[in-house]
């Protein structure tokens, strides 16, 4: 006769999460998955056979809407009777398109993608997907969320949403207002971090800049984002924190001169750009112009000599004409900046951008892709050797990457070693000696 214990264990299903997208949908994903009881599912990984089956969606680019449906029918070789769920921003952008891809059971808007254990009680497969999603005005409580995923890192999302409308982007349709954390959550989902052993914290969020905007429901902004990150760096369990992104018009100086001096926060910067042509940057209803951009980052620069800069940027936007392209190109090219996230334009529905003229054909925003993607490249390699023959200190990551560990510096130079499971999730001052073949840092013990 089976024990209680033994017929819990029995009845229990399995679940298995899939995020696609950025740093806040896999804080998010890692939060919805910890609100499943643990004495109703286990928890497996992606790669196995599970009876339900959670993606996380995203709908930036076009390719992670091709990526959705190749998820699904990956779940289903796995199990052809498994419940698929489908949550987060493609599933509120376009629901009924999701629902309609065959496996798809459901289908979770931007509210009720956290409460998804109480559509879960019938795991029958449907002839069609169920849609739960609710009109976006309606998307305008906060859910605190982080990730414990990583043994080292942890995403902390304190911010969603986005008040701004660029003509190009489908974020605020697809998560809401502008609308933020309470600064008392934040303070304690960190330490809650801390208390795991992980000793990195990354700020997540749509425009974390805006932070401090809906934090108790008023459209006021209760605290600012400077406010935010003086309040994490007095909390001394903190080892290291990085704000993910940024955009350059809420990056003020007094921000950048407290992550100069800051105990924990890091000198990185993600700062996204988009385009280096005003004319392409008012077509896009961006809240700056190159001048603003470039004081941004020479300002970091005063301050702070060693910091990395990241930057986002668009190629392929309608009306970006070849000598437009270059003057994106050039100012990259002169910018002190360390490394490029380039993005390929993809039209999106319900966007502005989608009905403008002068389309770039395919193949001309492949071109200018690879091309930024080059001088990235390049970028990267020079940062990294004006970080030689300095001493750094380590954070070591908890993947063996084909026989070897690697590592961030503070300034997020990346590193390897030959693979020691010991350095997993510890810090290590070295000396930054040389680059080796696969663009990493080789460096000596101290």
């Amino acid at each position: 006769m089976l024990s209680k214990t033994s017929e819990i264990a029995v009845s229990k299903a399995t679940v298995a999460f899939h995020t696609l997208g950025c740093k806040l949908n896999f804080s998010e994903t890692a939060t919805i998955a910890r609100d499943f009881d643990p004495t109703r599912y286990e928890r497996v990984s992606f790669e196995s056979p599970a009876d339900v089956y959670v993606i996380n969606t995203c709908s930036v680019t076009e390719n992670a809407d091709k990526r959705f449906k190749t998820l699904v029918k990956k779940c289903l070789k796995q199990n052809p009777d498994a419940f698929v769920a489908a949550i987060g921003c493609y599933a509120q952008l376009q629901p009924e398109a999701l629902a309609a891809v065959d496996g798809v059971d459901l289908v979770l808007g931007a509210t009720e993608k956290f409460k998804l254990p109480a559509y879960l009680n019938d795991l029958t497969k449907k002839g069609s997907g169920e849609i739960h999603s609710c009109e976006i005005a309606a998307a305008d409580t906060y859910e605190s969320s982080y990730s414990l995923g990583d043994r080292t890192r942890a995403f902390l999302k304190v911010q969603d949403g986005c008040d701004y409308k660029c003509s190009y982007c489908t974020i605020p349709l697809a998560r809401g207002i502008s609308r933020s954390d309470r600064l008392e959550n934040v303070l304690n989902n960190a330490l809650k971090i801390t208390e795991k052993g992980i000793k990195e914290i990354v700020l997540t969020g749509v425009n974390i800049g805006d932070y401090g905007k809906g934090e108790y429901g008023n459209k006021k902004h209760e605290h600012t984002f400077l406010e935010l990150i003086t309040a994490l760096d007095a909390l001394s369990d903190l080892d290291r924190v990085r704000i993910s992104s940024i955009e350059p018009n809420l990056l003020s100086n007094e921000i950048i001169d407290f992550v100069a001096q800051s105990r924990c926060f890091v000198p990185h910067f993600h700062i996204p750009l988009q385009s280096g042509s005003d004319v392409i940057l008012k077509k896009m209803r961006r809240r700056y112009l190159t001048p603003l951009y470039e004081d941004r980052v020479k300002a970091i620069k005063k301050v702070m000599p060693n910091a990395c800069i990241g930057v986002d940027v668009i190629v392929g936007f309608p009306g970006e004409t070849d000598a437009l392209f270059l003057e994106t190109y050039n100012f990259l090219n002169d910018l002190p900046i360390s490394y490029l996230h380039v993005f390929t334009y993809s039209e999106r529905p319900n966007t502005e951008a989608i009905d403008f003229d002068g389309v770039v054909p395919a193949a001309v925003r492949s071109k200018r892709s690879k091309m930024l993607r080059a001088l990235s490249a390049k970028k990267r390699r020079d940062f990294y050797q004006q970080q030689l023959q300095s001493t750094a200190t380590v954070l070591f990551e908890a993947e063996n990457k084909s026989g070897y560990s690697t590592g961030f510096t503070r300034n997020y130079v990346k590193v390897r070693t030959p693979w020691n499971p010991e350095l997993v999730n510890t810090l290590h001052e070295v000396n930054l000696t040389s680059i080796d073949e696969t663009g990493m840092v080789r460096f000596d013990w101290i």
